[in-house]
């Protein structure tokens, strides 16, 4: 398995890509359906699909789209990958979301929620070891980086705080979950980028299989 996720055909690199991003929306979907929190990200999607009355899904593809806005005074380049997890994770959560139903029992909420984390961190791995572009707002933190000059986890901790600030207002849901996706998800990602041999130090984009700084481990939305 191990030599066949880390081959560097460009086939291999879109089905690494394509299983991952509907692994990431199933993943979402999961956290949402155990109601106990979600990232910063999706209690954003959350609060403005509660508000618009928009499906979840589309309004994760809304956001994206903006995000993607904000790459242009920043002058970041999408790659392939970029645009496909723009709009699949959207639509992959969607799909999740109209199959799992709404976990009640709080045991039954913790083992969906961590689930879905576990998932997601392994989902992460998986598209960022295609190397065929960074999430969208991966890249809006690292344009902001380049261009502010300022450390990124600054500008990582202020952007995510943000949206779960305006995810909250609106509606979405913050709660243990939250907090456990904010400490557990580096780790767990850590951990499943070394399971599927993605070296982050490489050099050789291809080798490598990513285009993302090590600073720029994921921790939240690609």
């Amino acid at each position: 398995m191990h030599s066949f996720l880390g081959s560097g055909h460009l086939g291999i690199r879109l089905v690494r890509l394509l299983l991952g991003l509907a692994m990431y929306g199933l993943a979402i979907a999961m956290m949402i359906r155990g109601n106990i929190g979600a990232s910063p990200w999706d209690v954003f999607g959350q609060g403005l699909s509660r508000t618009s009355g928009i499906s979840f899904g589309l309004c994760t593809i809304a956001i994206s789209g903006a995000v993607l806005l904000l790459w242009i005074p920043l002058k970041q380049r999408p790659g392939f990958g970029t645009i496909a997890n723009a709009i699949l994770v959207g639509v992959f959560a969607d799909l999740g979301l109209a199959f799992i139903p709404q976990a009640s029992h709080v045991g039954l909420q913790t083992l969906l929620f961590a689930g879905g984390l576990c998932l997601l961190a392994f989902a992460t791995a998986l598209y960022i070891g295609a190397g065929l572009g960074p999430g969208p707002r991966d890249g809006l933190m690292t344009g902001l980086v380049r261009v502010s000059g300022r450390p990124v986890w600054l500008i990582r901790t202020g952007i995510e705080l943000s949206v779960v600030v305006a995810g909250f207002v609106l509606g979405g849901v913050v709660g243990a979950g939250t907090a456990a996706f904010a400490v557990g998800i580096g780790p767990l990602t850590q951990l499943t980028l070394r399971w599927l041999h993605v070296d982050l130090y490489a050099k050789n984009p291809r080798a490598a299989m990513v285009e993302l700084p090590l600073e720029s481990d994921p921790s939240g939305h690609p």
